[in-house]
């Protein structure tokens, strides 16, 4: 058992809105140093649980600490320690790029004699230096994300919240924005990310994967797609792949459309492949391919879903 610290540990914790439950007992354990995806659908709870990790809300219910704080008493202690994105990017848009930095440096208490070095970080990691005088309201979305992941790592944190931290942004930003994320992970800043982008999840070295409130399954991606799934998957080439999910469907036959693919959830692999085949082409369709294939994180957690 390792016994490295953890920057994040709660236990039950809870939190409701009148009569609706949002966040419905969970436990988490966060070592330090490491990429902590919360993965899951909008409205699973991912944002009302960084909020209160954060020291932003409250907990109806349950307990625990951040970065070696409890999370009901010291929430301001954790404030100093912690670096918060959201997915709003919390800039402010009529302030230049240097007087956003100017104005976080303060927030987070940067000391006067470092300001000017930590300025110089944020504008060479964000790409920045020709623009620190723009408006930030006219930088492009990949700029605003990488300048706000640099506010919000002024003070040098060693715990860093991103909430849907790629929300609205071009793939190739959000490639270039993790590469940043692992290299920030190998210097030993704990990063909890939450996302609903299943090829992200990828990027993490353990995920916790909710859904309505709760933690359905958590382990590395690699664990989750052997040990949470139970059936195979099969990847077919056919034509007219959606009429062909919903030929599936009335068969009581679970399947999903990936890219130009059907991915079909079975029992057996190779039984079942040859009883899909045969009900697909009786319906007329055209079959080009059928082969098992590893489940992807989405494969997973839609079968997780159906389960629960």
């Amino acid at each position: 058992m390792s016994t490295e610290p953890n920057a994040v540990e709660v236990h039950n914790l809870r939190r409701t809105f009148g009569a609706f439950t949002a966040v419905d007992g969970i436990d988490l354990s966060v070592p330090e140093g490491q990429i902590f995806g919360f993965l899951g659908p909008n409205g699973a709870g991912k944002s009302t649980t960084i909020r209160m990790l954060c020291g932003l809300l409250m907990p109806t219910g349950g307990s625990g600490t951040v970065a070696g704080f409890d999370i009901i008493a010291q929430p301001e202690e954790i404030k100093k320690r912690i670096g918060y994105m959201s997915q709003k990017f919390s800039l402010y848009e009529d302030l230049t790029v240097e007087q956003n930095i100017d104005f976080f440096s303060g927030i987070y208490g940067v000391a006067v004699e470092k300001r000017a070095a930590r300025k110089e970080w944020v504008l060479e990691m964000a790409g920045l230096m020709t623009k620190k005088g723009s408006l930030t309201k006219s930088l492009a979305g990949g700029f605003k994300q990488r300048l706000a992941l640099g506010c919000a790592m002024l003070h040098e944190p060693p715990l860093l919240f991103l909430d849907e931290p790629t929300s609205g942004v071009d793939p190739l930003s959000r490639r270039n924005f993790w590469n940043r994320i692992h290299t920030m992970s190998r210097s030993g800043v704990t990063v909890f990310v939450t996302t609903h982008y299943m090829d992200e999840a990828e990027y993490c070295d353990r995920l916790a994967l909710i859904y309505r409130g709760r933690i359905i399954a958590e382990g590395a991606p690699s664990e989750l797609k052997e040990r949470a799934m139970g059936r195979d998957v099969l990847e077919i080439d056919v034509d007219r792949p959606s009429d062909a999910m919903e030929l599936l469907s009335g068969e009581g036959i679970d399947s999903a459309i990936f890219g130009t693919l059907l991915h079909v959830t079975v029992e057996r692999g190779a039984e079942d492949a040859l009883r899909i085949t045969g009900v697909l082409e009786s319906a007329g369709f055209r079959v080009r391919g059928t082969e098992k294939v590893m489940p992807s994180l989405e494969d997973v957690f839609v079968n997780l879903i159906e389960v629960s």
